[in-house]
């Protein structure tokens, strides 16, 4: 459930000054992390996530929570971090500002289903501050999205998604817009040298530090509201029978998945290069994937109809009589 429209209006009319607002959102972050695994291991008969605590020399650690070879769930993983320390020399070029203490802190969830039916999704809910002070940072910003990325589309379940991320983000406006971030997840999320989108979008906003107090509420909404985008989903789509021609395809795809984050992923890219711990930034690719010379499905074949959603479009807009044949 999200907040009450009374309560955030009165925590944002009368903001908490005795705690920072790093650690308000650390404190989320970890707090999410737990609910969500919670939810996901109550979909396995008897697989749990592995959770593995670390520490960052610099400052700060994280945790990362992995679930792997699950019946519902191959590979998936729900991370935390909070670091801080002095700001490494990459990280002030990317941002153009002279070296200083930052501190940042953040969920990123990446899970890939066995069931070829059942969407891929990826999710993270971040913020970052520079400064000293973390009372009053000089400078103070969040970011996040969630994304969906099909094998086998169907209109009814990117409607859902998409749905849930307008209402949460018409709840909060003048801090979120549906439209814009949608825009932003469709620019962002698009495979360049494949001329197409990686699924079928969300929303993804960066650099929102006109209103901390509204955009933590917001962020705080959104991230409480992943499950209820994406578990619908899978019940919805998780006993559907799935053959060899399935998985393969679900491989083929998940190689685009693959080609995204390590070509064009900015967070995997910066992770990297800054040296952070190098199986939490690739606990986003999946367990298996597959490529293969110059493939090109079937005409008329489900897989053929599949690549007809990716590409951006206004999903809520859409009707069954929009849609090509099969795949409504």
């Amino acid at each position: 459930m999200g907040d009450s429209f009374d309560r955030v209006d009165t925590l944002r009319d009368e903001p908490r000054e005795d705690i920072p607002m790093a650690h308000r959102m650390k404190r989320f972050v970890e707090a999410l992390q737990i609910r969500i695994t919670k939810k996901m291991e109550a979909l396995e008969d008897s697989t749990s996530f592995t959770v593995d605590r670390w520490e960052r020399e610099e400052g700060g650690g994280g945790i990362t929570a992995v679930i792997e070879d699950g019946e519902v769930f191959e590979k998936a993983g729900v991370n935390t971090s909070a670091v801080h320390g002095p700001l490494p020399d990459r990280m002030a070029e990317a941002f153009e500002v002279d070296a200083k203490p930052f501190f940042a802190t953040g969920l990123s969830l990446v899970i890939h289903p066995r069931s070829p039916y059942v969407p891929t999704v990826h999710a993270n809910f971040r913020y970052f501050a520079l400064g000293e002070d973390l009372l009053a940072p000089e400078d103070q910003w969040f970011g996040g999205g969630a994304d969906l990325t099909p094998y086998y589309p169907r209109l009814e379940d990117a409607q859902h998604f998409h749905r849930v991320w307008k209402e949460v983000c018409d709840r909060h406006d003048g801090v979120a817009d549906y439209e814009a971030f949608k825009q932003e997840c469709d620019d962002y999320f698009y495979v360049d040298h494949r001329n197409e989108a990686r699924g079928v979008g969300g929303i993804f906003y960066d650099y929102l530090r006109d209103d901390p107090e509204g955009t933590f509420f917001f962020t705080r909404e959104a991230g409480r509201s992943f499950l209820r985008s994406y578990l619908p989903i899978v019940e919805r789509r998780r006993t559907e029978e799935w053959g060899e021609r399935e998985r393969r395809f679900q491989l083929i795809r998940r190689g685009r998945y693959v080609e995204f984050n390590l070509v064009y992923d900015r967070g995997t890219k910066f992770g990297l290069e800054t040296d952070g711990r190098t199986e939490s930034i690739l606990m986003s690719l999946p367990p298996h994937v597959q490529w293969t010379y110059d493939y090109q499905p079937e005409s008329g074949s489900p897989e053929a109809r599949a690549l007809w959603y990716f590409e951006p479009r206004d999903w809520l807009e859409l009707s069954a009589a929009d849609v090509p044949d099969g795949t409504e």
